[in-house]
């Protein structure tokens, strides 16, 4: 029997035999006995691994405090002088699954002690089995015309993190939907090639703690496995997913077949009707199967058909599985209706035809579904009741939850709010809530997202997973958030090269932002990629940067109102294209906020409703681009630009040498370009060529054409625009400067 964790002090009631057995490294099991003795008695037995300790007392016995204290001191004594039999790693990772690999390269990667523990023979073995009809609905894109490989991660929903370039998914299907055998197939060959620490066939049943002052948490977590061996691990990773199915109890749900193990073959379901419950991706998909073998489909859900397209949230229903909505929209047999499943009764007659009713019915008639004859129905009262017709079998496909089971009272999660119960509730640093040093990735922690970014799929939780790997190195190992330092006058080219690139925040919408920390009295600019804008407040304690100068925060997102009941998102004004309506923008763009502070924990509370930060200083919203490409000129950089000078009160252009002496001799305060630059002896010189193409694109007043003498002319044209040689073709500058009258 699976030995359980409990309190090392307990007080003894009543007339008990109280008997304790120590097993070598174990968590101490007690056991309480009845005992009808009137004198109290110790019996202690030990050898080489085991001790024994019985102890018969009474409650009219003088003393017994004593002895429990004498009992007490001998445990720990006994505790101490015992030799381990655990293993012990800095880190356990349970699952080895997408995020639980992903975890685990990070930590190989970073040289910790880890172990992964996974209950299968092979990683991803929930792919083994699900999607049932074997079909992956995230998308794998092989081509984009582009070889930036991070812009392609943004178009790839398959691929983990490596530095390994075999390790991406085009490599392992051609198919834009890959079929879920691949999946296994890649992330066995993810975990050989990286050689990871997996342990296999390890199943823990049991999560427990033992507290400690030396542990990096105050205590340890202590797993055990079906086979009773121990593990000690100061930081518990939970990456188990979300696969125990949802079930719902109402009159005759015995008679429901579960997805999990309903016929996948279309002909079993040959000239049947058929009812769904649910309406997700795993109901759709099912549907989708039988659909041409069967007579008609019904489907019932308590809420609306929810389509990704119209939503923008990849977990709603997605266009590969929609089929039965043709259908149902064209009049061919099959339908939809809502209703609470909840409410249902299922009465099966004698020729196994099963009738759908409601509980509300029976109970105003007050009948039992003790027995099925002279049962009366809704269609009994109104013929035309919608679903008066039986069905032959009804499939439920309600979905997953994640597994409480395994979690003692000191380690199990509470289970998050409302319509995301089905998760762990955790912080928003995908930290346990009760449980110091239990973090929460993958399917599992897409509470902090649910219905809001794609934070439970694979293409969001491998940037999460990172997030939460850089929290970790520097809680306990001291390891700074990776950053970047440039010259101010590099800003607005860095902040476009992310919106154009970056694939993480691009993926995690709203829930990780790149975040510009201004140093030096905003002469210089660190820059933090992909961290969680729901810890923003405390971002010296998760990486011990200042705020001293005011920062930004890089984010994407889409426009608040687009989607909802009643909305058309192909309307003809779906979109904008001018700068000045960037703010109405419906796709996915960036938007970048300026605060002169950090923000507070009461400004994170009551921020404005669906905003991912508090309110800030200024705002600036990157408007929306068809092709995804946010580098043109005076649509995305001029204004960009422009809003960054408004809030640091600089100018951020770069100048040729000959302007920056103009500034020199007719400013007080230099650009920071010229200041960076042009003081320091460094940068271009001009030439001919170069003086010729400001001058013919409006940049440069043509000096030869003053009212100048030629000689002087001449001179300080030679003086300026001494040759170096380097020929620049003048499509750079346009990227980089813009009109005269700017200057």
């Amino acid at each position: 029997m699976q030995p359980k964790v409990r309190s090392q002090r307990q007080w003894i009631r009543g007339n008990l035999l109280y008997s304790s057995v120590f097993h070598v490294g174990t968590i101490f099991e007690f056991t309480m006995n009845a005992c009808f003795s009137w004198s109290p008695c110790i019996l202690i037995r030990a050898s080489q691994d085991h001790l024994s300790i019985e102890i018969n007392m009474s409650i009219y016995a003088t003393g017994y405090r004593c002895i429990l204290s004498l009992l007490c001191i001998i445990v720990s004594l006994c505790q101490g002088l015992l030799p381990d039999s655990f293993l012990h790693h800095d880190y356990c990772i349970i699952g080895a699954g997408p995020a639980g690999l992903q975890m685990a390269y990070f930590l190989h990667h970073s040289q910790r002690d880890y172990l992964v523990l996974e209950r299968n023979n092979i990683s991803g073995s929930f792919f083994l089995h699900y999607p049932r009809h074997r079909k992956l609905i995230s998308i794998n894109k092989r081509y984009t015309g582009k070889v930036n490989r991070e812009f392609n991660l943004r178009h790839d929903w398959n691929s983990l993190l490596s530095h390994d370039e075999r390790l991406l998914y085009r490599h392992y299907s051609r198919d834009f939907f890959p079929h879920a055998d691949t999946m296994v197939h890649y992330l066995n060959n993810y975990s050989r090639i990286l050689d990871l620490k997996v342990q296999y066939n390890t199943d823990v049943t049991h999560v427990q703690l033992e507290k400690d002052p030396q542990a990096w948490n105050g205590h340890y977590f202590f797993l055990t496995d079906q086979r009773e061996k121990y593990y000690r691990c100061s930081v518990l990773i939970v990456a188990t997913g979300i696969w125990i199915p949802n079930t719902v109890n109402f009159p005759g749900s015995e008679y429901v077949e579960g997805y999990e193990s309903v016929s996948i073959d279309p002909y079993d379901f040959a000239g049947q009707t058929v009812l769904i419950l649910g309406r997700g991706n795993a109901a759709f998909e099912t549907a989708y199967n039988i659909m041409g073998s069967t007579n008609f489909i019904h489907m019932v859900s308590r809420s609306r058909v929810r389509l990704s397209w119209s939503t923008h949230y990849v977990g709603d229903v997605r266009a590969v599985n929609d089929g039965l909505l043709d259908n149902y929209q064209l009049k061919s047999l099959d339908g939809l209706f809502e209703g609470e499943i909840e409410d249902m009764a299922v009465v099966r007659d004698k020729a196994g035809k099963l009738h759908l009713t409601f509980q509300q019915f029976l109970q105003k008639h007050n009948i039992s579904l003790n027995g099925t004859d002279d049962i009366p129905f809704p269609q009994d009262d109104t013929d035309n009741f919608a679903v008066r017709e039986p069905y032959d079998r009804i499939i439920r496909c309600l979905g997953w939850k994640f597994d409480f089971s395994i979690f003692g009272n000191g380690t199990r999660p509470l289970s998050a709010k409302g319509l995301r119960n089905k998760y762990p509730q955790i912080k928003m640093n995908y930290e346990s809530v009760t449980t110091p040093g239990m973090f929460v990735i993958g399917t599992a922690s897409h509470s902090i997202d649910f219905r809001k970014s794609t934070g439970g799929f694979i293409h969001g939780f491998r940037y999460s997973t990172r997030a939460v790997h850089r929290l970790l190195e520097y809680r306990y190992h001291g390891i700074h958030w990776p950053s970047v330092v440039f010259p101010v006058s590099q800003l607005t080219a860095a902040v476009v090269r992310r919106i154009n690139e970056a694939s993480g925040p691009y993926q995690m919408f709203g829930v990780l932002a790149d975040v510009v920390l201004l140093r030096r009295n905003s002469t210089e600019f660190e820059y933090l990629e992909e961290y969680p804008v729901g810890i923003l407040p405390d971002l010296k304690k998760y990486t011990g940067r200042e705020v001293d100068n005011g920062l930004f925060v890089i984010t994407m997102e889409y426009g608040k109102n687009f989607s909802g009941p009643g909305k058309d998102v192909f309307h003809y004004n779906r979109s904008v294209g001018e700068p000045w309506h960037a703010w109405l923008s419906n796709f996915l763009h960036p938007v970048v906020y300026y605060y002169k502070e950090l923000p507070t924990e009461q400004d994170m509370k009551y921020r404005p409703k669906n905003w991912p930060l508090p309110r800030p200083d200024a705002i600036h919203h990157v408007v929306e681009d068809f092709l995804i490409d946010w580098s043109t000129l005076n649509s995305h950089i001029l204004p960009l630009r422009r809003f960054l000078e408004n809030c640091l009160e600089t100018d951020l252009r770069n100048f040729f040498a000959e302007t920056c002496f103009q500034f020199a001799l007719s400013r007080l305060k230099l650009p920071p370009y010229c200041q960076q630059r042009y003081l320091k002896k460094q940068g271009l010189m001009g030439n001919e060529v170069l003086t010729q193409h400001a001058v013919e694109a409006g940049l440069m007043e043509n000096y030869s054409t003053k009212d100048l003498t030629k000689d002087k002319a001449s001179s300080t044209s030679q003086h300026l625009l001494k040759d170096s040689g380097i020929h620049i073709e003048g499509s750079l500058f346009n990227d980089r400067t813009t009109s005269k009258d700017e200057l």
